[in-house]
């Protein structure tokens, strides 16, 4: 069995932005300190905002955090029973930049960055790309090149550039996707300023937490998986717990429409959500089902969601049956990611 960590981090570094083509050089984010001192943050700074770096780890040396020593990192993975990860970013859980031409360029050299580091153990890891959503004329040449270098996903936040994610403007996104087997991975983030700025003193649930719930609840209710039948979604880092109540409301608003409902509502719209050990799973899976969960350990990060050894303890928990979790942690993952 090949157990696979479907949610982990990378923490972005100076050398994130040495693939920026030389025009864009003036665009590379910078490292500034903390901004108090009881701030242990330092933050990015890019097109005149701060964007928190999130470098304090759970006692993860920075070499592997950053991906610059992946020997340690596997290394550490093998001592967790980890066989395969799949790397999100962490500078873009954030809004970066309302200019079409800064966004390409950070997207554009992170997704580089990111290749040249995975192609060095492509047995250990994949990767999910970052697309350009300002410049959807640079769409597909994102999509292809991470799709031949070893991307497994294309990044979404719950909100981008001001729209929810059922919003036709991600239509030729989902079109090209569907077309190179590469699923919308929505992960707790924000990209959407107004909002963001809105929610400014909130910790994260409703600015981060809210707005993948809530990209969950549009797809389903405006038939994206219908439109585009071959696309795969993943609902990433919200936990599971949510899931009976999104289903259940899903379910009225069909019933007063004179809709039709799917018994197995996840598992029709080719949706996976990533669970926590934490969750009351056996409720959960009587509205998700077995095959539509997967699980991820959210290393690198040091946020409330972060769980170092979840796969493990998903395994010697004991709390479900073996056949279940061999589904959460391989075959579920396999068939979200295409691997």
């Amino acid at each position: 069995m090949k157990v696979i960590d479907a949610d982990a981090h990378v923490i972005e570094n100076e050398t994130t932005w040495d693939y920026m083509l030389e025009s864009e050089r003036q665009f590379k984010p910078k490292v500034v300190g903390a901004t108090s001192a009881k701030d242990p943050f330092d933050y990015w700074m890019v097109d005149g905002r701060v964007i928190p770096r999130n470098n304090v780890g759970r006692d993860l040396p920075v070499a592997a955090r950053e991906m610059s020593d992946l020997s340690l990192r596997v290394k550490h993975m093998d001592e967790l029973g980890i066989d395969c990860q799949v790397i999100y970013p962490t500078f873009f859980i954030t809004p970066v930049s309302r200019r079409p031409d800064i966004d390409l360029a950070v997207s554009r050299s992170y997704n580089r960055w990111m290749a040249a580091i995975i192609k060095k153990q492509p047995d250990r890891f994949r990767w999910v790309l970052v697309p350009p959503l300002q410049s959807t004329d640079h769409l597909s040449d994102e999509l292809k090149f991470g799709k031949e270098n070893g991307a497994c996903g294309v990044y979404m936040r719950g909100l981008e550039v001001e729209r929810m994610l059922s919003d036709p403007y991600f239509y030729p996104l989902y079109e090209q996707a569907s077309a190179l087997d590469l699923p919308i991975c929505v992960h707790s983030a924000n990209g959407a300023f107004t909002t963001y700025d809105f929610f400014a003193d909130d910790p994260g649930f409703s600015k981060f937490k809210l707005a993948v719930i809530g990209a969950f609840h549009s797809f389903v209710f405006h038939g994206i998986a219908q439109r585009f039948p071959k696309l795969r979604i993943g609902i990433i880092e919200v936990s599971a717990q949510w899931i009976p109540y999104a289903v259940h409301d899903l379910s009225r608003r069909f019933a007063r429409r004179g809709k039709p409902f799917p018994k197995n509502v996840l598992k029709e719209n080719r949706i996976y959500v990533t669970c926590q050990t934490d969750d009351d799973l056996d409720h959960v899976l009587g509205y998700a089902g077995e095959d539509n969960l997967v699980i991820g350990t959210d290393y690198g990060h040091a946020d409330n969601a972060a769980e170092i050894e979840a796969l493990r303890k998903l395994r010697n928990d004991g709390k479900l049956p073996g056949p279940v979790v061999d589904k959460i942690l391989e075959d579920n993952p396999r068939a979200l990611y295409g691997l």
